[in-house]
């Protein structure tokens, strides 16, 4: 069994993957906008009830704490001005970004699924890069980007705004060393612009995980496993699906403040009992588990776990819930 017990979420139904992840996703959101003090609207407990109960705080909105940190009001009615550290805050405040990577595959359904419909999820606040990508034309049914595109982000409605989203460079597919060596440079500038740091932190990754346990384009036994320095590492030799790709490596994604899985389905059953239950296979879910221990979790349904016997499945506590 696994040393690092991560956390698994089960729902009997593709449904309540989808809710929970974008419950998920928009707290994790929430916090690198807000702070862990201006949550939404806090739910105590998830199940069909999903009573409301007021933060630790008080619950007030996220946009009337914001509105009331813009000024003071003295006790005349008047708005006293803000200093110039305040000023700097409040600009620091705003110019905050939620930075998210995306893996491809079923988990962009069930984002569709879940995020489409919500009212709280800040679209123009995000900022969204891609934990691996296939090397293909972005109108490629293939392709992580035109994928994500096509049926999350052209989706959004026009009045919810509209992420800063960050493809690789379409022009460089016939050669992936190339490729992952410009998506690298989007990541340093993004994450590093000002200052060096020795990997970017994501406030979320999100991952899928394949029938044969290879998770973003990192696949069971192959050198980009071994890789610690890169950010970016391409793969010429996939041994499924197109064999052009570049991904993230495992340094970057165990780096992410938070590191989420999502699996569906029976297939997916004896790759997950292997990751759970055997982790000496060295597969690559296995070792971001161990890698990552404490800032992992897993939203499955319960097909996905059904030969999974020596894990816990836990119940997922909702912390956000949509205006």
């Amino acid at each position: 069994m696994t040393t690092a017990v991560p956390l698994i979420y089960s729902f009997p139904e593709f449904s309540g993957v989808a809710e929970a992840v974008a419950d998920h996703v928009v707290a994790a959101q929430n916090y690198a906008l807000f702070g862990d003090n201006n949550r939404k609207k806090s739910i105590s407990e998830a199940g069909s009830s999903k009573n409301l109960s007021a933060n630790s705080n008080g619950s007030q909105s996220l946009r009337n704490i914001a509105e009331q940190s813009a000024s003071s009001i003295n006790l005349s009615g008047n708005a006293t001005p803000t200093s110039s550290k305040e000023q700097r805050k409040k600009k620091k405040e705003e110019n905050r970004r939620f930075r998210i990577g995306l893996s491809g595959g079923s988990l962009i359904g069930v984002l569709r699924e879940g995020l489409l419909s919500r009212t709280d999820v800040e679209w123009s606040k995000w900022d969204v890069y891609f934990a691996d990508e296939r090397l293909v034309p972005f109108d490629s049914p293939e392709s992580n980007y035109g994928k994500a595109k096509s049926q999350i982000f052209d989706q959004i409605p026009k009045d919810r705004g509209y992420p800063r989203i960050f493809p690789i460079d379409e022009t460089l597919l016939s050669d992936p060393q190339e490729c992952a060596d410009m998506y690298e440079k989007t990541l340093i500038k993004g994450f590093a612009y000002k200052d060096s740091v020795k990997l970017p932190m994501f406030d979320l990754i999100l991952l899928g995980c394949a029938p044969d346990g290879h998770v973003a384009s990192l696949f069971p036994n192959h050198e980009t496993l071994r890789e610690n320095y890169a950010w970016c590492a391409p793969v010429e030799d996939a041994p499924s699906g197109p064999p052009s790709r570049i991904t993230l490596t495992v340094p970057v994604i165990c780096h992410s403040n938070r590191v989420s899985f999502v699996v569906e389905g029976a297939t997916k059953a004896p790759v997950i009992s292997t990751i759970m239950e055997r982790p000496d296979k060295g597969l690559p879910a296995s070792i971001i588990n161990e890698k990552a221990a404490g800032r992992i979790a897993w939203f499955v349904d319960d097909d996905a776990v059904s030969d999974v016997v020596s894990v816990t499945k836990k119940r997922y506590k909702f912390l956000v819930q949509s205006d």
